[in-house]
C-alpha cells in the first residue's frame, strides 16, 4: 500500500459535486489508495450479474493485489474516479493508458442500488476531461454483448462509437474530443437533472419544519403556520425536541422520528445547531433543505467556512440546499400550494417566476409585485445562495408550464458563463428579466471559491444583452417590465401610438419615447373624455383601436389626466379590451394618481399595465420592445468559419506550455503567433526587424515596395503622431533617410529597435482584443483605435461563443463605429471581412482557454481588405472555466 505522504497528488479541479439524473446529488473525486476497504465493500455488495458483466467472471472478493492495482494510481496513465453519497462509494469509473500513448481503456462499475441515476455518463464526462488534460484523445472498452446498459452509456454520450465483435466480446472505441453533439447531450442531461433537483424543492410531497416553535412571531412558528395556512397538499411535520404541541400538531423530537419520508426540510434552528440537523436529515433521506438561519456567509471568515461545510455536507448526502439566510420558497400550483416562506400569504397564482438573493430586497420585490397584483408561479429566496442559484431556477422554469415570465434579482453571479448559456436558451421561449445594480458589479456569492474578474467594464451587461435578458437596475423597474410581459402581447416593432387628453402630457411622452428608441407613428393629444361615462368609454375604445390599426403602430400608451366621473378601473377595462381585440400591447398612464396599480390591478389581476409615471411606462415598454426585437434575430447557431484547425492549434499550445508554470504567462514570438493564428485562417502582415540599414533594405526588397518602418516600442509603434511610424517609403534611398531621421527623433525615448513592413490598403484603424477572464471565461472587445478607446473607453464587448449576429452587432456597437460605414464621404470598410475576423478570433478564444490574451493592434479596415498589422499573444496554464466540458456544481 502506498503511504499517504508518498501518494501522487491529483489536480484539485478534478473533485466536484454533481447532480444526478433524478435530481439527487453526489460527490465525485479521484480514487485514493486509502479507498481500498471502501472499494472492497462496494464490490462485495454487488450482485453476481453485475460482477460478471464488469470482470467477465464472478469473484466474491477482490484480492489484495487487485485492490492495490485499482486504488494505487498515478493520475496520469492510470486514473479512477468514484462517486460517493454519505461517504459510501456508489459508482467507479477508470481509465488505463494503452501502449498507444493517446489511447486508454475505460471501464465503469455502478452500484446496483443506484443504477439508472446517470452515474455512468457523469463518470465518462469527467474521465474524458481528465484524459484530454493528460494527452489522451481516444477511449476504448471491451464489453460483453449482454451489458447493454454500458454500451448505451457510450452510444448516448454523443461520441461517434466504433464497434467490433470478436470472440464473444464487443470492442468499442471513440474519440473523446467534445463535439457539438456531445456538448448538446451533456447540456440536455444537465438541464433535466438540475430542473428535477429544483422541482424536488418547490413541489415536495412532504415538508418538515425543524425548529417549529410555540413562541408567537418566531421564525419557526411563522414558517409552520404559513405552510399550514397555505393549504399545502402534502404531509406536514413539525420537529421540535422540547415542545409538546405546535400549531395544533404533535411535534416529533427529531427528523429521524418522523414516520414518513420527507422531501423538504425547512430549518429554523439556532446557528450552532444547523450542522447537526443537516447530518440528521442526510441520514433520514431528506431530498432538499431550506435554511432560514442566518449568520454563515454574512459572518466573516468563520461563517464562510461553516457555510462551505454545510454545502459539502448537504451535497455529499444527496441534498440540495436553499440559503442560508433564506426567506423560503413558495409554489402556487393548485396541486402543491406550498408557502414555506416568511410571506404571510401564498401569492396569487399566475405566470411570473421569481428568484431573489438578498432577504431585504426579496421582501421589497415581493411587495412591489403584490401591489401590482401580479400572479406568481414559484418564488425562491436564495439568501446567501450557497448552493441553489438562479441558474438552477432557470433550468426549472424552462420546463415549468406554470411559468411564462422569469424574474431574478441578483447580487452576484457564481457561474456567469453557464448563466449566459441557460438564459440564452430560456429567453427564446420565456422572457428573462434580471435586476442587478451597477454598483454591485461582477462578483461571486459569499463563501464561494475565490476568483477575481479581470473583465472590462460593460462585459457583464454585454453578456446579458447577448443572451436576450431584459436588464434593469431596480426592483421597481423589474416590476414595471414584468407587468407588461405577464399581461400583454409582445410588440412586433418599435412603432408607438400615443393618446392623451393633454397636449403637454402627450408631448412629454413622445419625447421620452424617441429618446428610448421607440418611433411615434400616431399622436392624438385632444381626447375629450369629460362627456359622461356612457359616451366616453365607447369613444375611447374606438379611438385606441383606430390608432392601433394605423400602419406601423405596434403598441399604444394612453396617458390621461384625471377625468371627473370616469374611474380609472373602468378606463383600464376598456383599454384591456382594446389590447385583446388588436393583439397589441396597451399601457395606461394615470398621471396624478399615487399607486395607481392598487386602484387598477386589484380589479383586473394585473392584466393591464398601469403607471403613475409616464417615464417609467416608456422605459418599460422600450425594454420589452428590445426583447421582442431580439427574438426576431437569428437563433444561437454557431457555425465555425471555414479553414480552422483547433486540434493543430491545441497541439502547438501544449508544446509551448510545457515549460510554463503556475500563473506565469508566456508571450509568443511573432513567428509563433503567426503559426497559431494560421490554424484559424488569420493572417498577420509580415514584418522584418532590422539592426542595420542594409538589413532594412533587404527586408523591404523581399516584402515589396512601398513599405513602412515602425519602432518596436509597444507604446509608440502605432503612433504616427509621435514619430513611431513612417509610411509610404518607396525606394531604398528614401528608406535609409527615414531610418536615420526616425532614430534621431526617437533618441529621447531611448528606442533603437525598428522593423520594416509592407504597406497595407489605407483604412480605418481598429483594435480587437480577447482575454480569458476567471469568471466570464473568454471576452472579446472591439473599438476604433486612438482616442475613441484610449480616452473615451468606447469599447464593445461580447462573450463567446458568438453567432454571426453577435459578431455583426459587436463591430456596430461602439459609438465611433459610424466611421466604418462611409463617414463624411469616405468609402465604407470591408465589413464582411471584419465580421469574419471577429468570428475566427472568438472561436479561437472559446476553444483555447490557454490563450490568456490576443490583441490585434492595429487592424486596418479598408474598402476591399482587412489587414492585421500587429498582434500580441500571451498564453498560460488555463484556469478551469466556470462552464467546462463536464457537469459539476460550483462552490
Amino acid at each position: 500500500m502506498v503511504k499517504p505522504e508518498l501518494a501522487p497528488e491529483y489536480p484539485a479541479h478534478w473533485e466536484a459535486d454533481v447532480v444526478l439524473r433524478d435530481g439527487g446529488t453526489g460527490h465525485l473525486r479521484p480514487m485514493r489508495a486509502d479507498d481500498a476497504q471502501a472499494v472492497q465493500t462496494f464490490h462485495m455488495a454487488q450482485s453476481q450479474n453485475s460482477i460478471y458483466l464488469r470482470f467477465f467472471t464472478y469473484k466474491s472478493k477482490l484480492t489484495a493485489k487487485e485492490l492495490r492495482r485499482f486504488t494505487e494510481l498515478d493520475y496520469h496513465d492510470r486514473v479512477a474516479f468514484v462517486i460517493t453519497r454519505g461517504g459510501e462509494i456508489i459508482g467507479i469509473g477508470r481509465y488505463d493508458r494503452l501502449n498507444e500513448p493517446t489511447e486508454a481503456e475505460v471501464a465503469f462499475n455502478v452500484s446496483d442500488a443506484h443504477q439508472g441515476r446517470g452515474l455512468g455518463s457523469i463518470l465518462l464526462e469527467h474521465l474524458a476531461a481528465a484524459a484530454r488534460e493528460n494527452g489522451i484523445d481516444k477511449f476504448s472498452a471491451e464489453v460483453l454483448p449482454e451489458n447493454r446498459k454500458m454500451m448505451q452509456v457510450f452510444s448516448e454520450a454523443g461520441y461517434e462509437v466504433r464497434r467490433h465483435f470478436d470472440d464473444g466480446v464487443v470492442s468499442l472505441s471513440f474519440d473523446i474530443d467534445p463535439t457539438e453533439k456531445s456538448r448538446a447531450v451533456m447540456a440536455s442531461r444537465e438541464h433535466r437533472a438540475e430542473a428535477l433537483s429544483v422541482a424536488g424543492l418547490v413541489a415536495p410531497t412532504s415538508v418538515a419544519v425543524i425548529g417549529a416553535s410555540r413562541e408567537w412571531g418566531s421564525v419557526g412558528q411563522q414558517l409552520l403556520e404559513h405552510v399550514i395556512e397555505g393549504k399545502f397538499t402534502g404531509a406536514v411535520y413539525a420537529v421540535n425536541q422540547d415542545a409538546l404541541e405546535v400549531s395544533g400538531m404533535m411535534p416529533y423530537g427529531s427528523i429521524a422520528q418522523v414516520p414518513g419520508p420527507v422531501d423538504l426540510a425547512v430549518i429554523a434552528v439556532p446557528y450552532d445547531q444547523v450542522p447537526g440537523v443537516i447530518e440528521q436529515c442526510g441520514r433520514a433521506g431528506v431530498r432538499g433543505l431550506v435554511i432560514a438561519t442566518a449568520g454563515f456567509g454574512d459572518d466573516g471568515e468563520r461563517g464562510l467556512a461553516r457555510q462551505r461545510d454545510l454545502v459539502r455536507q448537504a451535497r455529499a448526502n444527496g441534498m440540495r440546499l436553499v440559503g442560508p439566510a433564506s426567506l423560503g420558497l413558495a409554489n402556487t400550483d393548485p396541486a402543491v400550494l406550498l408557502n414555506a416562506s416568511m410571506a404571510p400569504e401564498l401569492p396569487t397564482q399566475g405566470g411570473l417566476g421569481v428568484f431573489t438573493q438578498s432577504a431585504a430586497l426579496g421582501i421589497s420585490l415581493f411587495a412591489s409585485l403584490s401591489r401590482r397584483s401580479l400572479g406568481m408561479s414559484t418564488v425562491l429566496s436564495a439568501g446567501n445562495r450557497a448552493d441553489v442559484s438562479g441558474n438552477d431556477m432557470m433550468q426549472f422554469w424552462e420546463d415549468d408550464p406554470n411559468t411564462t415570465v422569469c424574474a431574478l434579482y441578483l447580487e452576484s453571479i457564481g457561474n456567469p458563463r453557464k448563466f449566459s448559456r441557460i438564459s440564452r436558451r430560456l429567453a427564446r421561449s420565456k422572457p428573462v428579466i434580471v435586476a442587478k445594480s451597477d454598483s454591485i458589479g461582477l462578483r461571486l456569492p459569499p463563501g464561494h471559491a475565490v476568483r477575481t474578474t479581470q473583465a472590462p467594464a460593460g462585459a457583464l451587461d454585454a453578456m446579458l444583452r447577448q443572451s436576450g435578458v431584459v436588464r434593469v437596475n431596480t426592483i421597481e423597474e423589474l416590476s414595471d417590465v414584468a407587468q407588461i410581459m405577464v399581461g400583454q402581447p409582445l410588440p412586433k416593432g418599435p412603432g408607438l401610438a400615443i393618446l392623451s387628453n393633454s397636449g403637454a402630457l402627450g408631448t412629454v411622452v413622445a419625447d421620452a419615447a424617441e429618446e428610448n428608441g421607440l418611433t411615434v407613428v400616431e399622436m392624438q393629444a385632444a381626447l375629450e373624455l369629460d362627456i359622461g361615462q356612457s359616451r366616453a368609454l365607447p369613444l375611447l375604445k374606438r379611438t385606441v383601436l383606430a390608432a392601433l390599426g394605423k400602419k406601423g403602430a405596434d403598441s399604444a400608451i394612453v396617458t390621461l389626466l384625471p377625468v371627473v366621473g370616469l374611474p380609472v378601473d373602468t378606463i383600464a377595462k376598456t383599454l384591456q379590451a382594446c389590447s385583446e381585440e388588436s393583439g397589441k400591447p396597451v399601457l395606461a398612464v394615470f398621471t396624478g394618481i399615487v399607486d395607481v396599480s392598487i386602484h387598477v390591478n386589484r380589479q383586473m389581476s394585473g392584466a393591464l399595465p398601469a403607471f403613475s409615471n409616464p417615464g417609467a411606462a416608456i422605459a418599460a415598454l422600450a425594454a420589452v420592445t428590445r426583447y421582442a426585437h431580439w427574438l426576431t434575430l437569428e437563433s444561437s447557431v454557431f457555425e465555425p468559419p471555414a479553414g480552422v484547425n483547433p486540434q493543430a492549434a491545441e497541439a502547438l499550445l501544449d508544446t509551448w506550455l510545457k515549460d510554463v508554470a503556475g500563473a506565469q504567462l508566456r508571450t509568443l514570438s511573432t513567428d509563433q503567433a503567426r503559426e497559431l493564428l494560421g490554424h484559424y485562417g488569420i493572417e498577420v502582415l509580415e514584418s522584418v526587424p532590422f539592426g542595420s540599414e542594409d538589413q532594412a533594405v533587404a527586408g523591404a526588397e523581399r516584402l515589396g515596395w512601398p513599405v513602412a518602418i515602425k519602432t518596436l516600442d509597444p507604446s509608440l509603434r502605432h503612433r504616427l503622431d509621435l514619430g513611431g511610424v513612417r509610411i509610404n517609403i518607396e525606394n531604398a534611398d528614401s528608406l535609409r533617410r527615414n531610418i536615420v531621421q526616425m532614430r534621431k527623433f526617437l533618441e529621447p525615448y531611448g528606442e533603437k529597435n525598428l522593423e520594416v513592413q509592407s504597406m497595407a490598403e489605407v483604412g480605418q484603424s481598429c483594435t480587437l482584443r480577447a482575454i480569458e477572464d476567471p469568471l466570464l471565461g473568454p471576452v472579446v472587445s472591439f473599438g476604433l483605435s486612438g482616442d475613441a478607446v484610449n480616452l473615451l473607453d468606447d469599447w464593445a464587448h461580447r462573450v463567446p461563443p458568438l453567432s454571426a449576429c453577435d459578431s455583426a452587432d459587436l463591430i456596430r456597437s461602439p459609438r465611433a463605429a459610424v466611421k466604418l460605414f462611409g463617414y463624411e464621404g469616405l468609402p465604407a470598410g470591408n465589413i464582411s471581412a471584419l465580421e469574419d475576423l471577429v468570428a475566427r478570433v472568438a472561436m479561437l478564444k472559446d476553444e483555447h482557454p490557454e490563450v490568456a490574451l490576443i490583441e490585434f493592434k492595429p487592424i486596418l479596415v479598408g474598402p476591399t481588405t482587412v489587414t492585421v498589422l500587429a498582434v500580441d499573444v500571451r498564453i498560460g496554464n488555463s484556469a478551469q472555466r466556470t462552464d467546462s466540458a463536464r457537469r459539476a456544481m460550483r462552490s
